[in-house]
């Protein structure tokens, strides 16, 4: 199958755009570009690029596609097989963001990366961590007073609850068997779970560091969701490769990270979101969410500033699943409020993303490069905002298939 794209100006964000240019794929990867004329077969697709920018497929580092709210009342009250179905407009609605990757940090299996690449419907290419290790009594550790255990569980997909060296090292051995392309750890409190804070760590270092060992002799990645400073330091120090959030980070932590080379995924638009719109009424635990995000919101844009300033890699990430899918590129707009340029921003969420997740040949619009792209009606690079608006997003091609059109 060949694709081919006539009279595009090609955004690479941290090169100069190439104007008026033509981009032939073949299959699913990008074979040549031109600002001459390119022949080609008769059978061939022809898009008018109309002068319109072409950028590479957008990576989301941080969402959970299964997810819609993570309301311990809907885990109670549906049925299983709704937990499934989500999936399905979720990804829906994050290909027409123009997100074409996403690194799963819990609750989607390997069901959607297999129905992904089987195409049973349109959805984003996908790296699993497929459920979070969680300390009993730690964030997402679902077990409520009354007795009743909210976490969903269900074949191959193994409970993520783990205490002690023994026990850590089991459960990243379980989650590994169950299809996980790196591990996910609860290195702090939250927002979302009640009983636990997000300045207060969690794992002691010795489990912490188990589960490091265990996962690279996988050479599987781990990455911390972790608001705590001390709970950052643990990590940093057991060898973690990323940290979700890092809202209390500070400068002596973020030169620790450019030294250990750990990247950050800070999910601006999470808390945002949250602080803006709120939670449903219905939710018991609205109340005591609440207060803890206020504390949050009050110094995470200006923490996650000094990290920038320090040279931290940071990734565009979104915590969608825990707000509404499809809103993801408004996390470049945050991301531009904490100090970066837009072909920054933009490049946190391709060609950075795409070296951190460990590919060669994906985030860049570059021949012999996976065709992962998305056609925009205006340059980003002007407004990075333009980005957040899905009709501004005209096409988005995911392994040179059409996959928004």
């Amino acid at each position: 199958m060949q694709t081919l794209i006539e009279n595009v100006n090609i955004l690479n964000p941290l090169e100069e755009i190439e104007t008026h240019r033509n981009v032939l794929v073949k299959d699913n990867m990008i074979k040549k570009i031109s600002s001459k004329k390119i022949t080609t077969k008769k059978d061939v697709k022809v898009i008018d690029g109309e002068d319109n920018y072409l950028l590479p497929g957008f990576i989301d580092c941080h969402c959970h596609i299964f997810a819609k709210g993570f309301h311990k009342e809907e885990n109670m009250a549906n049925p299983l097989g709704i937990h499934f179905y989500n999936a399905v407009p979720h990804a829906a609605q994050t290909i027409s963001a123009g997100v074409t990757t996403i690194r799963d940090c819990g609750s989607a299996d390997l069901s959607f990366k297999l129905a992904q690449q089987r195409r049973l419907f349109k959805a984003p290419k996908i790296h699993l961590s497929i459920t979070p290790l969680v300390m009993t009594g730690g964030h997402f550790d679902l077990l409520l007073p009354s007795g009743f255990d909210m976490e969903i569980m269900y074949p191959g997909f193994p409970k993520g609850r783990c205490d002690g060296i023994e026990e850590v090292l089991k459960k990243t051995r379980e989650v590994k068997r169950a299809g996980a392309d790196f591990i996910k750890v609860m290195c702090s409190g939250g927002v979302l779970t009640t009983n636990t804070s997000p300045e207060f760590p969690q794992f002691n270092k010795k489990e912490l560091k188990t589960i490091v060992c265990e996962a690279r002799a996988n050479d599987m990645k781990v990455s911390a969701h972790c608001h705590s400073l001390r709970g950052m330091n643990n990590c940093i120090d057991a060898g973690f490769s990323s940290i979700e959030h890092g809202t209390f980070i500070d400068k002596k932590t973020a030169c620790k990270m450019v030294k250990k080379n750990v990247s950050l995924t800070p999910t601006l638009l999470v808390h945002q979101f949250l602080y803006k719109n709120g939670f449903p009424a219905w939710d018991s635990y609205a109340k005591e969410k609440t207060a803890k995000l206020r504390e949050v919101v009050k110094v995470h844009k200006e923490n996650i500033s000094v990290a920038y300033e320090q040279g931290v890699n940071i990734l565009m990430g979104t915590d969608s699943g825990v707000i509404p899918h499809g809103h993801n590129l408004e996390e470049l707009v945050h991301l531009t409020d904490i100090g970066m340029s837009e072909a920054e921003a933009i490049a946190s969420g391709t060609v950075k993303a795409a070296e951190f997740l460990g590919h060669d040949n994906l985030g860049i619009i570059k021949e012999n490069y996976v065709a992962d792209l998305v056609l925009v009606n205006s340059n980003p690079l002007d407004d990075v905002s333009v980005l957040t608006d899905n009709d501004n997003v005209l096409k988005v091609i995911q392994d040179g298939c059409e996959v928004k059109n």
